[in-house]
């Protein structure tokens, strides 16, 4: 879906969780919940996404990208504090070395406190 809209804006958000909550009922995994919960915040905002990786975290302690969206689902929030160390928990995990480089630079753009 995402890949066929003609722009990120276009993108048809609730479809993509209504075929994630399609792929949940057939396929419960934690990383699909992660998944669904992305598109959740694209539809319903940050704060919804975060209370749906709130049923998930513990299952997804060790996963970077866990934590990575956390961060962003923070930023777009404004929780500077908060998103820098749900990133660099991200870091910290992180298995490769282009996915450090990415959680760095989330980190380092982050806005600055005022």
């Amino acid at each position: 879906m995402h890949c066929n809209a003609v722009s990120f804006d276009e993108t048809d958000w609730p479809q993509i969780v209504s075929l994630y909550d399609h792929l949940f009922s057939v396929m419960p995994t934690p990383v699909v919940a992660l998944n669904r919960a992305i598109a959740i915040g694209e539809t319903e905002g940050p704060n919804s996404a975060l209370e749906a990786l709130e049923t998930i975290g513990a299952d997804l302690d060790t996963y970077h990208l866990m934590h990575a969206t956390r961060g962003t689902l923070l930023r777009r929030l404004g929780e500077r504090g908060s998103a820098k160390a749900a990133y660099e928990r991200a870091l910290a995990i992180a298995p490769t070395e282009a996915d450090r480089r990415f959680l760095t630079q989330q980190i380092e753009t982050l806005p600055t406190d005022n």
